[in-house]
């Protein structure tokens, strides 16, 4: 997720003989990293373009090369902090054996997805908190990947029913709200704390979420 201090390390001055494709991608990452440093201070709506570009390393100019305004580059920031965090998922997931229990996705999701939040607090609060200030476009854009996430979570819980299907999208509408309310409080211990809870309440839910397969402590 967002590197704070990539934010510093700015490309050499003067002719550094670097192609122009990896100048605009230093730059546009510079600056999506100090939209969301910049937010941990003053929220969406207090934090300028100009704080952006101060905290970037960046010119103004440079800033309206890639960006139309504010709004377009909170937006290319979130789709980042987004795909970052699956890619965190699928990674930790995708890593399992095949014959991986139910309890063994589960965990492997909930511990890449609470540890990925708790570990980019500036990322996890422009995902989860900052995009509410920002308009009904980027709300709606937050409630499709909230969905994709439940879509995840149904085909490790094996779900198969409609009662299934929305048993999980009540599930992660319920962690949702219980991550945003740590990352709101500065929390990273807190939100690691829910990993176990939850899976005990996995453990209690027999076909509640999909497959009944029997999942138990360690």
């Amino acid at each position: 997720m967002s590197d704070p201090a990539a934010i510093s390390r700015q490309l050499p001055r003067g002719r550094h003989g670097l192609p122009r494709e990896t100048v605009i991608a230093s730059q546009r990452d510079r600056i999506l990293s100090a939209m969301a440093q910049a937010m941990t201070e003053n929220g969406y709506i207090g934090t300028s373009v100009a704080a952006i570009i101060k905290r970037a390393g960046v010119s103004r100019e440079t800033f309206y090369e890639q960006f139309r305004s504010k709004e377009d580059c909170f937006e290319a920031a979130y789709e980042r902090a987004a795909h970052l965090l699956q890619e965190r998922i699928v990674e930790a997931t995708g890593t399992l054996p095949d014959a991986a229990t139910r309890e063994q996705r589960i965990e492997a999701m909930l511990g890449a997805y609470l540890g990925g939040l708790a570990a980019d607090p500036a990322d996890a609060r422009l995902f989860l908190i900052e995009v509410y200030a920002v308009g009904p476009e980027a709300i709606a854009r937050r409630g499709e990947l909230q969905e994709s996430f439940a879509v995840m979570v149904a085909q490790i819980l094996d779900a198969h029913t409609a009662e299934q299907h929305f048993a999980c999208q009540t599930l992660v509408a319920a962690i949702s709200a219980m991550v945003t309310a740590r990352v709101a409080a500065d929390d990273p211990d807190g939100l690691q704390a829910l990993r176990e809870p939850l899976l005990q309440l996995l453990r209690r839910s027999g076909d509640l979420f999909g497959s009944p397969e029997q999942i138990t402590p360690h």
